[in-house]
C-alpha cells in the first residue's frame, strides 16, 4: 500500500522530465525517463522518484493519510508510461522525432494530469481492465 502523495510527487517530476524532453527532443533524456518507468513498473518501491519521496519529501510532510493506495494500479500506469516512452526514445533516436514528440506528449499529458489534478489515468486504465475481466465469462 502506497502513500497517494507518493505518486503524485513522482508525476510532478516526471512532468517537469518529459516537458524538458520535448523542448530538446533529447531521445537519451527520453531513454532514462523509459528506465525510470521500467524500475516502477517492476517495483515501485525502488523506483527512484518513489525513493527520493521516501528519503527527502515524506518527512516534511508529516503523517501520510489514514487511506492508502494499492501499489498494483501505480505499477500498471509505469507499465503504461514505459511503453509509450519506449516508442518516444525509439523515435528520437531513430531520427524521427515527430514519433518521439506525439508519444512523450502523450506520456506527458498523462502524468500532467495526476502532478495537476491527482487523476492517474493509467491507474484508471487498470481498474477499467479489472472491471471488465471480471465482467467476462470464465470457461
Amino acid at each position: 500500500m502506497l502513500d497517494p502523495r507518493g505518486p503524485r510527487f513522482a508525476a510532478i517530476i516526471t512532468s517537469v522530465v518529459l516537458v524538458v524532453v520535448l523542448i530538446t527532443g533529447s531521445g537519451w533524456l527520453a531513454l532514462a525517463q523509459a528506465v525510470v518507468f521500467a524500475v516502477g513498473a517492476a517495483n515501485i518501491r525502488y523506483a527512484p522518484y518513489a525513493w527520493i519521496y521516501r528519503k527527502f519529501v515524506a518527512r516534511h510532510l508529516g503523517p501520510p493519510p489514514p487511506v492508502r493506495e494499492p501499489s498494483e494500479p501505480v505499477r500498471f500506469a509505469q507499465g503504461v508510461g514505459f511503453a509509450f516512452m519506449t516508442v518516444g526514445t525509439a523515435g528520437y533516436l531513430a531520427g524521427a522525432p515527430v514519433v518521439g514528440l506525439i508519444a512523450t506528449a502523450l506520456a506527458l499529458a498523462a502524468a500532467f494530469l495526476n502532478a495537476a489534478f491527482g487523476f492517474c489515468l493509467g491507474c484508471e486504465m487498470y481498474l477499467l481492465l479489472k472491471r471488465v475481466r471480471a465482467a467476462l465469462p470464465t470457461r
